[in-house]
């Protein structure tokens, strides 16, 4: 997928057509750049196929709007902002292949400027908390870890990066695919989360390893990515989580979120305090709409769920690695 992201075209769109075997054809969405990337592929790289949105959806209905026109086994979806190495394809490929209810598989996600850390869009696999915190192998909030090795198992996870995901064309277009009303941010979260609704999987395979730049279209720090971080995860919980856990989970939701945004003002932030309430409102507005997405979903207790509070654990425990938080918690 690409969005006004030229620079990483000329970068990386050359690696990924060395590194990807013959039998995989490579795809390029792009959601109605106005910086001449399409221009830029016609001139250089006139033999790749390339599909062009005609307008800006977000990553999710951009990428609603392109596999809607691809056919295959398998769909990777790669941002324009990855590095990929040597075999970074067969490892995934061959986990999926090897049980018919993984859906979904991601590689290892290193930081492309911090080579062995851990990069925060993914690192070693997902996971949240009981409370719709996510977090990572190798990340909690902006702790990165270094790569030693350490998350190296390949296990199955919440879920897997829309940096680089790998997923079974017919199970994605079965579940309608990324949320469109998301745009941007968590939209790959509830879709995992959907699939283990039904039963199925997601894994990692760090056998495989990508470099990731982040931030390449929003920054990293603006209003308009806490705005969608803050609702989309109202979003997904309330879509997702069982009737039983619905209620007490919002409640104190309503608290975290509120000493989020005091937080923010607290520090100035006054754009990402208003990003929250802003997220809140929208929730509100829309919830007849998601109301009738909840009724599509079979939510159920599903596993790899963290039992505790990942804030308190690393605001309050000091816990800053995956490998320090309690195995237990983990249902």
């Amino acid at each position: 997928m690409n969005y006004n992201g030229i620079s990483f075209l000329k970068k990386f769109l050359p690696r990924v057509l060395e590194k990807t075997s013959a039998d995989a054809e490579v795809w390029i969405a792009d959601n109605n750049s106005l910086d001449g990337s399409v221009d830029f592929l016609r001139e250089h790289f006139p033999d790749v196929r390339y599909i062009e949105n005609k307008y800006n959806g977000g990553f999710a209905t951009g990428y609603n709007m392109a596999l809607s026109r691809i056919d295959a086994d398998y769909y990777v979806l790669l941002n324009s902002d990855i590095e990929v190495t040597d075999n970074w394809v067969k490892p995934v490929i061959d986990i999926m292949e090897s049980d018919p209810k993984i859906a979904v598989c991601q590689p290892k996600i290193r930081s492309y400027y911090e080579r062995n850390k851990f990069e925060y869009a993914g690192a070693s696999g997902g996971f949240i908390d009981k409370y719709g915190y996510p977090f990572c192998r190798g990340r909690i909030f902006q702790s990165l870890e270094d790569d030693k090795g350490q998350y190296d198992d390949a296990i199955e996870v919440f879920w897997a990066t829309g940096a680089c995901m790998f997923v079974k064309a017919d199970l994605y277009h079965k579940f309608g695919g990324l949320d469109g009303d998301f745009f941007a941010h968590m939209e790959e979260i509830d879709f995992c989360w959907r699939l283990k609704n039904e039963g199925y999987k997601i894994m990692v395979s760090p056998a495989s390893v990508v470099y990731h730049v982040g931030g390449g279209t929003l920054p990293k720090k603006s209003a308009r990515k806490t705005y969608l971080n803050f609702r989309n995860n109202f979003s997904l919980l309330y879509k997702n989580l069982p009737k039983n856990r619905l209620f007490f989970t919002f409640l104190v939701r309503l608290l975290l979120d509120g000493i989020a945004g005091l937080k923010f003002l607290l520090e100035g932030d006054f754009l990402d305090f208003t990003a929250v309430i802003e997220a809140h409102l929208y929730f509100y507005r829309n919830l007849g709409k998601l109301r009738k997405k909840r009724k599509l979903i079979n939510q159920k207790k599903v596993s790899r769920i963290y039992k505790g509070n990942i804030v308190f654990a690393h605001y309050v425990g000091g816990k800053k690695k995956f490998s320090e938080l309690n195995s237990t918690k983990f249902s």
